[in-house]
C-alpha cells in the first residue's frame, strides 16, 4: 500500500543514510502508517527512529538537536527541521471551534476582562510531543529490577537486537526508504509536506509478525507475555489502551498474562498510570476500556472507588445499578475530553456512601457533595493539574444542577457564576450522558430552554466590576471614606443587580445607595 511521509521524517532518514548509518522509521509511526489507509482515521503525529549512530554522532548531524536521558535517544523539534529544510514554520491556530458552543464566548461582542483567562490558550511550556522527532540507537535491555525500567543498556549492532526487545508485534516494526529515493524527494525545489511513497520504494522490517497481527487486529507481546509484563508493568495498561484505541482483541495468552501481573502496576507512578488512563477515556471505546480494566483487576490500581459502585440499585426512572449507569453515561457522553469523560463515569460515585432506603426506596441525599470530595481524592491520585483537578470537582459537585421555568434570572446567573462560563457546556455533556445513560431521552424541554436563558444572560453583570457605579463615585456622592461601610454598600448593590439587571444605571444605582446608608 502506498504510504505518506512528513517530510521531516524523510529528511532525518535521508541525512542518517548520507552520513553512512542505518536509518529506520520504528514502532507506533509504522504501525499507524499501515493503519492509515484503512478505514480507520489514523493521524501520524508520533515519529520514533532508531539507528546504529551513537547519541553523540547524531547529534553532531542535527543541528538545534538535544539528548537528555540515559536510553540513547536523541530529539529535535519539528520546527528547528524547518528551519534546516527552510519550510515555512507557520503554525495553524489551533483555537477550539466555539460555533456549537452554548456559551460562545469566543464569537461574543462583549467579553468581560474576568473572562479572559478562561478562554485564552494555554501558555507554551515547551513544543508537544507531536512536534519532537525522536531518534535512538539500537540497544539491548539489562535485566529489569523495579517492573519499569532496566537497570543498563547496551548499544545493539543490528536492527533485529532492537526489535526484541519491542513490547507488542504491531510496534516491532521498522520501514525505511533507499536513499536514491530520499535524495529524489528532497531535491526537489519547492518541498512538500508530505511525500507519497508506493510498495516498491519503501522496505518494512517485521521479524514478530506484526503485520499479520495488525490484519487480524490482535495485541501480542513479542515473546513471553509474562516476562514482558515483568519487565515493565506499565505495558498491561499499553496493551489495554491499544486495544480500545485501535479496535483490535488482545491475544489469550497475552490477557491471561495482564491478569497475572495486574498487581505489578502499583510500581507505576501516578503520572504514568494518568496517561494511560486519560487515553483509553478519550478513545472511541472508553466503556469498552473500563470493562477491560475491570475484568483484567487492574481498575483497583487506577479507580478503586468506582467499584463500589457494584451491586448499588437505584431508584425512579433508573433501572440499572449505579455501576451500569456509570460506564453507560460514560458510553454516551459527547465530548471527547478525558477529563468531563471521567467526570462523567464519576458523577455518581458518591452514592454507595449515601445509599439508604426510605419507604423501600434508595436514597441518596448529598450524594454529589460527598462525590466530589471522593473526585479531590482522584485528582490528587492521578495528580492532575490544579485547572483539571477544578474542573473535575465542579463538574461532578453541580451534575446535579434543576431547572424551572419559574426560575429567576438572578438564579440563572448565579448558576452560570457558580460553574464558570468555561465549564458549562461541560456540565451539559455530562447531564447528556448522565440522562441516555439512564435511558432517557438526551434533552428536554427545560433543560433546552435553561440553556437559552443562560445565553440571554450571558452579557449581563457577573462581578462588582461590572456595575455601572464603582467605590470612588459612591465615595464622591455619598461623602464615605473607604472602608467596611463602602465594601457593604457596593455588595449590597450588586445583590439588587443580580436580582434586576435593569437597575444598573448610575441614575438608579445612586438613589439605592443611599437608602442604604
Amino acid at each position: 500500500m502506498t504510504i505518506t511521509l512528513d517530510t521531516e521524517a524523510v529528511y532525518i532518514l535521508y541525512t542518517l543514510k548520507k552520513a553512512g548509518f542505518d536509518a529506520y522509521i520504528v514502532g507506533g509511526a509504522v504501525r499507524d502508517l499501515l493503519l492509515s489507509n484503512s478505514d480507520r482515521d489514523i493521524t501520524i503525529t508520533d515519529y520514533d527512529f532508531t539507528t546504529n549512530a551513537k547519541p553523540e554522532e547524531i547529534l553532531k548531524l542535527f543541528t538545534d538537536s538535544f539528548y537528555e536521558n540515559s536510553f540513547g535517544t536523541v530529539s529535535i523539534t519539528r520546527e528547528h527541521l524547518r528551519e534546516q529544510l527552510d519550510i515555512s514554520t507557520e503554525k495553524k491556530n489551533d483555537v477550539e471551534d466555539a460555533g456549537n458552543r452554548v456559551i460562545d464566548v469566543l464569537n461574543a461582542s462583549k467579553v468581560h476582562e474576568s473572562l479572559n483567562d478562561a478562554f485564552s490558550l494555554p501558555a507554551d511550556t515547551g513544543p508537544a510531543s507531536k512536534d519532537v522527532f525522536e531518534i535512538t540507537t539500537y540497544r539491548s535491555d539489562g535485566a529489569y529490577t523495579n517492573h519499569r525500567h532496566p537497570e543498563s543498556i547496551t548499544w545493539g549492532k543490528t536492527l533485529d537486537e532492537d526489535l526484541d526487545r519491542r513490547d507488542f508485534t504491531i510496534n516491532a516494526l521498522a520501514l525505511t526508504i533507499p536513499q536514491s529515493i530520499l535524495t529524489d524527494t528532497l531535491g526537489k525545489k519547492n518541498l512538500p509536506a508530505l511525500t507519497a511513497y508506493s510498495p516498491k520504494e519503501y522496505t518494512i522490517v517485521d521479524s514478530h509478525g506484526g503485520q499479520e497481527d495488525l490484519s487480524a487486529g490482535i495485541i501480542k507481546t513479542v515473546g513471553n507475555p509474562n516476562q514482558r509484563f515483568t519487565e515493565d508493568a506499565l505495558r498491561i495498561l499499553r496493551a489495554i489502551r491499544f486495544s480500545v484505541q485501535l479496535d483490535m482483541q488482545i491475544e489469550n495468552e497475552t490477557y491471561e498474562a495482564i491478569i497475572t501481573n495486574a498487581h505489578l502496576l502499583k510500581h507505576i507512578s501516578a503520572e504514568r498510570l494518568r496517561e494511560e488512563f486519560l487515553k483509553m477515556l478519550s478513545s472511541n471505546f472508553p466503556r469498552e476500556a473500563i470493562e477491560i480494566l475491570d475484568d483484567s483487576k487492574c481498575l483497583s490500581a487506577l479507580l478503586p472507588e468506582l467499584l463500589d459502585a457494584k451491586g448499588v440499585q437505584q431508584g425512579g426512572h433508573h433501572t440499572t445499578d449505579v455501576w451500569e449507569h456509570s460506564l453507560s453515561a460514560l458510553a454516551h457522553c459527547p465530548s471527547a475530553d478525558p477529563i468531563v469523560r471521567l467526570a462523567t463515569l464519576i458523577h455518581d460515585i458518591g452514592k454507595p456512601a449515601t445509599f439508604k432506603l426510605i419507604n423501600d426506596a434508595p436514597t441518596f441525599y448529598n450524594h454529589e457533595v460527598i462525590g466530589s470530595r471522593i473526585a479531590k481524592t482522584i485528582s490528587r491520585r492521578f495528580k492532575l493539574s490544579k485547572r483539571e483537578s477544578e474542573r473535575l470537582f465542579i463538574l461532578v459537585r453541580y451534575h446535579m444542577f434543576y431547572y424551572q421555568p419559574e426560575n429567576t434570572d438572578a438564579s440563572i446567573r448565579r448558576f452560570m457564576r457558580k460553574v464558570g462560563l468555561d465549564n458549562i457546556d461541560d456540565i451539559l455533556d455530562l447531564r447528556e450522558g448522565d440522562r441516555l445513560g439512564s435511558g432517557a431521552k438526551k434533552t428536554s424541554w427545560r433543560l433546552e430552554e435553561m440553556k437559552q436563558r443562560m445565553i440571554s444572560q450571558l452579557h449581563q453583570p457577573f462581578e462588582i466590576k461590572d456595575m455601572a457605579i464603582g467605590g470612588h463615585e459612591l465615595m464622591e456622592e455619598l461623602g464615605l471614606a473607604p472602608g467596611p461601610e463602602l465594601g457593604r454598600i457596593l455588595k449590597a448593590l450588586f445583590e439588587k443587580v443580580l436580582e434586576e439587571p435593569e437597575l444598573n444605571t448610575k441614575e438608579k444605582l445612586f438613589p439605592l445607595a443611599k437608602e442604604l446608608l
